[in-house]
């Protein structure tokens, strides 16, 4: 099969098309896919510069998420049949194959079957920054209709789909942009005032929209100087959650006079840890309720540029050159099954 290989830590040269042997079905509970198209994200090409989560796996096939199509199942498999579209977020740091390949085998406890209005591209953009947002704003951020929200990068990925799940919610839905095409689609997805951040200080806008409240809920997707100078634009007990580390030498003083409620987003933990059985099965919930919401209308994924596989380097390099609009993804296989 085809497939991208990390040979080395290091730029985007590393990532090398290659052909290897597909995997094949080892226990009753595997289901061996098609992938019709990968996502692409952060973490991968943070593992690509620096190593996988474990180096002496190399090479390694990167990707954490996608879609395609069971091609075969085990025989203890009971949930899926070939034929069927799934979705899932699996492998990819360096131990289990991940995504940028023709074929993989998962667990069938990590698969869910594919939203029927997402294409293959769609659905592969989505598994990871639906539940990356999902247990930052609706489970930590502990949101409730009539809040206040902040998301930093509302255009990113893991951005527009927050905005979509807190203004679902009944949240009124602030967000910092970088530019007009940011900011359009910030709007399309439900957030009501856009923060220029290169031209306006993004704490006097918040409070200012707030009447000097600050925000119910924050979430930070940018990094440990916007942590801390998130702060001071919450509200007395309200909700921070961070996607990154705040760094060593932080002040939480602000933090503890206003009470806040501090929360840390890492939704690779159950995936770089065997003893969560329950936390794999939340996940595997929270897709099958954004299942339902992309099919009823109330839940969107943006994807904004698909390269083909053997383009990996070129959409990492795009990636990390900031401000992407949604998400990116690698098309594998380019058709769809007939709509039911």
């Amino acid at each position: 099969m085809r497939a991208v290989q990390m040979t080395e830590p290091g730029s985007p040269n590393v990532l090398q098309l290659v052909e290897m042997a597909e995997p094949e079905i080892q226990t009753a509970s595997q289901v061996k896919i098609r992938m019709m198209a990968a996502g692409v994200n952060p973490i991968d090409t943070k593992i690509r510069q620096n190593a996988p989560f474990y180096p002496h796996d190399l090479p390694a096939v990167l990707g954490c998420d996608g879609a395609g199509v069971v091609m075969e199942v085990g025989s203890g498999v009971t949930r899926f049949k070939p034929g069927d579209a799934v979705w899932f977020c699996n492998g990819g740091l360096g131990r289990e194959q991940g995504t940028y390949a023709q074929f993989t085998v998962v667990e069938e406890a990590y698969l869910q079957l594919k939203p029927k209005k997402l294409s293959f591209a769609e659905a592969a953009a989505g598994p990871l920054v639906l539940i990356t947002a999902w247990e930052a704003i609706i489970e930590r951020g502990r949101l409730q209709a009539g809040q206040t929200v902040l998301v930093h990068g509302g255009a990113g990925g893991v951005g527009h789909v927050a905005i979509q799940l807190a203004q679902s919610g009944g949240a009124r839905v602030c967000t910092t942009v970088g530019d007009e095409e940011q900011a359009m689609l910030a709007q399309e997805m439900g957030a009501e005032e856009f923060i220029f951040y290169r031209h306006r200080d993004f704490v006097e806008a918040v409070l200012a929209w707030t009447n000097n409240k600050g925000v119910d809920i924050a979430l930070d997707t940018v990094g440990p100087d916007n942590f801390r100078r998130t702060i001071p634009a919450m509200a007395y007990t309200g909700s921070l959650i961070t996607l990154l580390d705040p760094g060593p030498d932080m002040d939480w003083t602000e933090a503890r006079n206003l009470n806040l409620n501090i929360g840390f987003e890492l939704m690779l933990t159950p995936m770089l840890r065997d003893n969560l059985p329950a936390a794999r099965a939340h996940h595997l919930e929270i897709l099958r309720r954004c299942a339902g919401w992309i099919d009823t209308g109330k839940l969107k994924i943006h994807v904004s540029r698909k390269f083909p596989l053997e383009e990996a380097a070129a959409a990492h390099r795009l990636l990390e050159k900031g401000h992407v609009r949604g998400k990116l993804v690698l098309v594998i296989e380019d058709w769809e099954l007939p709509v039911a």
